[in-house]
């Protein structure tokens, strides 16, 4: 499909400057242009392959200046990276939907399956599952009884959804994750662990996508909340009884430990640790390998463990880095105190 630039600019608000019949037909990174891609530029420090590259059509941020012409054609947007994203999610909504269930798939008698949905092979649906309209489930899924998938949710292979759990509409689940296995619950016993069960479930709200290879433990009682809007990148852990509020999102390999409640609208960088049983408010912001022993308030963005702000956190590194002369300083510094006690104490003789 190919449009011009000008179609391009009226579905984003944009101006065009340069040759409003650019036609474009691809999308291309800006170092790896090349006619008839566009590209967009909303990092300064890659502007210099504006001057370079042979991608037709670039979108760039209003307020970003540039030192000399370039050969492309520039479409102005207050955002690039939020135009790029819009065009990019028109594109994948012009592609057609699959759909029908394949003869390998297994549906138990007792499921619902709604309208427009594709089911591909060996897929295993469970007792009374609910699948709503226009669902997507790659081959390999697997849903347990009872189960409830809602519309226009795409699951892809070797996704598990167990027993009871439920899971919106709008969702995205990559492959491999895992919604609603048994949380991490033992009691300690003269025998070794005794297990605790685990009779909960898992609620997904709409709108979230789930990244490869991320669990979702379920709840010991009652249920494990992942509210709608949020984002959980690949190799993420969710335990038991944990409340994830709304568009919060997660970097890879973030752990959350049992029953702590996380606010809305947070952002974790990779390898955060959150400990149980704690409340982190709404809006706040860990840098990665940030490890949280206690409560946050909201309104923060910190990093560390403990948490701290940037600007500790960067005087504290600093320091670190000396410490290995700052250790060879306080030795001789107690030579030199103990060789003048001595001489004191000879003094005093």
């Amino acid at each position: 499909m190919e449009f011009t630039a000008q179609q391009i600019a009226g579905l984003i608000n944009g101006r065009v400057e340069g040759n409003p019949d650019a036609k474009i037909s691809t999308f291309a990174k800006i170092e790896e242009g090349k006619a008839g891609a566009i590209s967009f530029l909303a990092n300064a420090k890659y502007v210099n392959y504006i001057y370079e590259t042979e991608s037709s059509v670039v979108l760039i941020d209003e307020a970003m200046e540039l030192d000399k012409p370039v050969n492309a054609t520039l479409i102005r947007v207050k955002s690039a990276y939020e135009a790029v994203a819009k065009l990019m999610q028109m594109y994948e909504s012009m592609k057609p939907k699959m759909k029908g269930i394949s003869d390998l798939a297994f549906i138990d008698p007792t499921a619902k399956i709604g309208e427009d949905c594709y089911i591909g092979p060996f897929v295993a649906i469970g007792p009374n599952v609910t699948v709503g309209n226009g669902c997507v489930l790659h081959p390999h899924v697997t849903i347990g009884k009872n189960a409830s998938v809602g519309n226009n949710t795409e699951i892809y292979s070797n996704a598990v959804i167990y027993h009871d759990c439920k899971v919106g509409s709008n969702c995205i689940l990559h492959a491999g994750c895992v919604v609603g296995a048994d949380g991490f619950g033992f009691a300690p016993s003269e025998g070794g662990y005794d297990k605790i069960p685990q009779i909960g479930i898992v609620t997904i709200e709409d709108n979230v996508e789930i990244g490869a290879n991320t669990c979702i433990d379920r709840s010991t009682m009652g249920s494990t909340y992942v509210r709608k809007g949020v984002k959980l990148d690949n190799l993420v852990q969710i335990a038991h009884n944990t409340d994830i509020g709304a568009n919060t999102v997660m970097s890879s390999q973030v752990g959350v430990a049992g029953s702590t409640k996380v606010g809305e609208w947070c952002m974790f960088g990779g390898q955060v640790g959150i400990a149980g049983h704690i409340t982190i408010g709404d809006r706040v912001q860990l840098g990665a390998q940030s490890g949280v022993p206690g409560s946050l308030k909201s309104d923060q963005s910190l990093i560390g463990t403990p948490p701290t702000t940037l600007t500790n956190y960067f005087r504290s590194q600093a320091v670190v880095k000396r410490l290995p002369d700052m250790y060879r300083q306080m030795n001789e510094m107690q030579k030199t105190i103990c060789e003048l006690q001595k001489q004191i104490e000879e003094l005093k003789k």
